[in-house]
C-alpha cells in the first residue's frame, strides 16, 4: 500500500539538500514579529515558488489591542545593538557579550538603555526572600532563575534596570548540570499584560561563575549599551498548496521562529517539510504522481502565535481540515544530540486515527536492516511512539474545540536545544530525508484516501486497539500483588474508557470517506469486555480509588474561546500577590507535568465537573490531581 509510493518519495528526497536548507535557515535570527522573521520568511516562499508551488506571506497585525481567539497579540520587536563590558573591577575589565557577535546574548525583546550601573548577583532569583535586605534599585540583578519572573521580582517590583542571566536549563540524561559550560540560553521577555520595561543579557555559566567568584570579594559594575525598539509592525505566515480536486484539505506544519541559528529547533522541520513539498510538487507535475484528492497545505509560522493567528482568520476552513502533522526538531544527529526520534500521539479527548497510520508507517518504511538470519528488519537509530505532550503548534490543532487531529514528528531530549549551540553541523542529512520522505507519505496518502484506504484505516485502528487492550490487561495481572495494583473494578473503569475512545477514533475515519464502522467498534467494545472477564480471576478484588472530595471540584468550567487558553496578558494584569500565587501554582504544576492544564483544558466542554476532568485525565496519564486542578481552574475564574 506505501511502498510504492515510498520509492517515489525516497528517489525524489535529497538530505544533503534539506541539511543546506537549514543552514540557509540559520543565518536568520527568527525572532516572531522581527525584521529577521520576515527575511527568512521571505526567503523561504521564493525557494517554494522556485520549486513550483503556489506560495504566499500572509500578515498579521503585531501591535497591541488584537487577539486571535485568547491569545494576544504584541508588537514588533528590532535590535541593532548590544554589548555588555564589565568594567569594575578594573583589572578584571573586558566584554561579557556582544549581540554581534550572537544574537542570542541579548535577552529577546529587551529595551534601549546606554549606561553602567553596579551587579547584585542572586542566585535564581525566583523567590522574593532573596531579595530580602537588598536595594537594587538601579542595578543590573545576576540571576540563574526563569528571567520572565526574575524581570518582576526585580525590575517591575523593585527599580532594577536590567538583568543578566547566566543559567543553563538542565535536561537529563543529556544535558546535566554544568553540561554546556561555555554556551549561552536561549531567553526572551514576553510583555502581554504588562509595560514594557528593562534590558536583559544572557552569558554562559562559566561567565556567571567567573562573575559570581569575583562578587564574593569586590564590588561589580557593568556597562551595557543596548539599541532596540518596540513598535506596530506584522508578523507573517508562510502558506504554500498543491491543489487538489475537492476543499477538503491536509495541513503539514512547522514554525520558522527562534533565535540565530537553532538549527534543529526548529530550522530542521522548516527544511523538512520544505523537502516534502518540493519533492511532492515534483513528482505531481512530472506525472508520476496523480494530483491529489484533497489539498496538501503547508504552513511555516511563529510558533503558537502563528497557529493561533492563521486558524481564528481562516476558521470557516477548519471543518474541512481532514488531519494534519506536525514537524518540530526532527533533524538531530542523535550521536551528539542524545535524542530519539519521536512520534507523539494526539491527545485522548481528540481521539483520532493519526497516530495509528503514522505508526504504521514509521514500522513499515523505516526498518534499515534485516536481522542476522535475514527475518524481519529494524532501523538503527532510536525512534518511538510516544503519548501527547504538548509544546508545539499541534497541540492548537489538537484542541478538541478545534478538532483537526495533529500527532506530531519531534527528536527529544535534545542535549543542545534552546542554546547557542544548535548550530547545523549537529543536523544529520539521513535523519533529514527520512523525515521529510515520511512527511510527504503521511500528506499525500491522507490526500488520495477514499473508501478502501478508510477501510482498511479502520481496521488498522481496530487491530491497534486490540493489541492495545492486550498490554493493559496483561500489566494490570503482572502488577496485581503489588500494594498499589489494579483491582477488578479499576480496570473495568480503564477498558471502558479506552473503548469509548476508540469508538471515537473509528469515527475519525469517516472524515476519508462516509464508511461503516460501528460494527467494528461495537466488536472492540465486546474484545475490551471479553479481556477484562478472562482476567477477573486473576485480580483482587480492590476498590477502584475513590475520587478526591475536595471543596469546589464539582464546579463546571466553560470556555470563553475557542483553542487552548493563552493567559499570559490575564496574569500580567494581576497584583503582585496575585502574580506570586500564580507563579507558585504552575511552579507545582511543573513538578506532575507542564501538560495537566493542556489536558484540564481538552475535556472541558461546558457540562463536565472538574471532578469529572480529573477523573479522564486519570485515565489518560495515571495522575490524580483534583486539587490542583480545583486550584488551576478557580485561578483562571478569578482572572475572567
Amino acid at each position: 500500500m506505501f511502498q510504492s509510493l515510498w520509492r517515489s518519495i525516497e528517489g525524489e528526497v535529497s538530505g544533503r539538500a534539506a541539511a543546506r536548507a537549514v543552514a540557509e535557515v540559520a543565518r536568520f535570527h527568527r525572532i516572531q514579529a522581527s525584521p529577521g522573521f520576515r527575511r527568512a520568511a521571505e526567503w523561504l516562499c521564493e525557494r517554494l515558488r522556485q520549486a513550483g508551488l503556489e506560495a504566499r506571506i500572509l500578515t498579521f497585525p503585531a501591535e497591541v489591542g488584537p487577539s486571535f481567539w485568547s491569545c494576544a497579540s504584541f508588537q514588533e520587536w528590532d535590535a541593532r545593538h548590544g554589548m555588555l563590558h564589565l568594567v569594575e573591577p578594573a583589572h578584571q575589565a573586558g566584554k561579557l557579550a556582544d549581540y554581534r557577535d550572537l544574537p542570542l546574548h541579548l535577552v529577546v525583546r529587551s529595551l534601549s538603555f546606554d549606561g553602567e550601573a553596579e551587579v547584585v548577583v542572586l542566585d535564581k532569583g525566583e523567590d522574593p526572600a532573596e531579595y530580602e535586605g537588598l536595594d537594587v534599585r538601579g542595578k543590573v540583578v545576576l540571576a540563574r532563575g526563569a528571567v520572565q519572573r526574575v524581570h518582576d521580582l526585580a525590575v517591575v517590583r523593585r527599580g532594577a534596570v536590567g538583568l543578566i542571566y547566566d543559567g543553563m536549563t538542565e535536561t537529563e540524561p543529556v544535558r546535566p548540570v554544568w553540561g554546556l559550560p561555555d554556551a549561552v540560553q536561549y531567553t526572551s521577555f514576553w510583555w502581554q499584560g504588562r509595560q514594557p520595561s528593562g534590558f536583559g543579557f544572557a552569558i554562559t555559566p562559566r561567565q556567571g561563575e567567573r562573575l559570581r567568584r569575583l562578587a564574593r570579594e569586590q564590588t561589580l559594575r557593568v556597562r551595557a549599551r543596548v539599541d532596540a525598539r518596540l513598535y506596530d509592525g506584522t508578523f507573517e505566515v508562510v502558506e504554500a498548496t498543491i491543489p487538489g480536486a475537492t476543499d477538503e484539505e491536509v495541513v503539514l506544519v512547522a514554525h520558522l521562529c527562534h533565535p540565530q541559528p537553532s538549527a534543529n529547533d526548529n530550522g530542521s522541520g522548516v527544511a523538512a517539510l520544505l523537502e516534502a513539498a518540493t519533492a511532492l510538487a515534483g513528482l505531481v507535475r512530472r506525472g508520476a504522481l496523480n494530483p491529489p484528492y484533497r489539498t496538501i497545505r503547508f504552513l511555516w509560522l511563529p510558533e503558537m502565535t502563528g497557529t493561533f493567528a492563521y486558524l481564528s482568520a481562516h476558521e470557516a476552513r477548519i471543518p474541512r481540515m481532514v488531519a494534519g502533522l506536525n514537524l518540530d526538531m526532527v533533524g538531530q544527529d542523535q550521536a551528539q544530540c542524545g535524542s530519539s526520534l519521536l512520534f507523539e500521539q494526539p491527545p485522548h479527548a481528540l481521539a483520532n486515527f493519526t497516530a495509528v497510520l503514522l505508526s504504521r508507517l514509521r514500522q513499515h518504511l523505516l526498518p534499515e536492516v534485516t536481522g542476522f538470519s535475514k527475518t524481519g528488519g529494524y532501523p538503527l537509530f532510536r525512534t518511538a511512539d510516544v503519548p501527547f505532550g504538548a509544546g508545539s503548534d499541534h497541540y492548537i490543532f489538537s484542541d478538541p474545540s478545534v478538532g483537526v487531529p495533529m500527532p506530531m514528528i519531534i527528536q527529544w531530549p535534545d542535549r543542545y536545544y534552546h542554546t547557542s549551540a544548535d548550530t547545523p553541523d549537529r543536523v544529520d542529512p539521513r535523519m533529514m530525508a527520512r523525515v521529510g520522505g515520511l512527511a510527504a507519505v503521511y500528506g499525500y496518502w491522507l490526500a488520495q484516501a477514499g473508501a478502501d484506504e478508510a477501510r482498511w484505516l479502520a481496521r488498522e485502528v481496530s487491530t491497534h486497539f486490540r493489541r492495545q487492550m492486550l498490554a493493559t490487561v496483561q500489566s494490570a495481572v503482572t502488577e496485581a500483588d503489588e500494594a498499589e495494583g489494579v483491582g477488578r473494578e479499576s480496570l473495568r473503569r480503564q477498558l471502558e474508557y479506552q473503548a469509548a475512545c476508540q469508538r471515537e477514533a473509528l469515527e475519525s475515519v469517516r472524515r476519508l470517506a462516509a464508511v461503516e464502522v460501528a460494527a467494528l467498534a461495537a466488536e472492540d467494545a465486546e474484545f475490551a469486555r471479553a479481556e477484562w472477564a478472562r482476567a477477573a480471576d486473576l485480580l483482587p478484588d480492590r476498590p477502584a480509588p475513590a475520587a478526591e472530595e475536595v471543596e469546589g471540584s464539582a464546579f463546571v468550567p466553560r470556555r470563553r474561546s475557542r483553542g487552548p487558553l493563552q493567559i499570559a496578558d490575564a496574569v500580567g494584569r494581576l497584583d503582585e500577590a496575585g502574580r506570586d500565587r500564580w507563579w507558585d501554582l504552575q511552579r507545582r504544576i511543573g513538578k506532575v507535568s507542564g501538560v495537566l492544564p493542556v489536558l484540564a483544558g481538552y475535556w472541558s466542554d461546558g457540562e463536565r465537573s472538574v471532578a469529572r476532568i480529573a477523573e479522564l485525565i486519570r485515565c489518560e496519564t495515571g495522575w490524580s490531581e483534583t486539587a490542583l486542578l480545583t486550584e488551576y481552574f478557580r485561578g483562571l475564574e478569578e482572572m475572567g
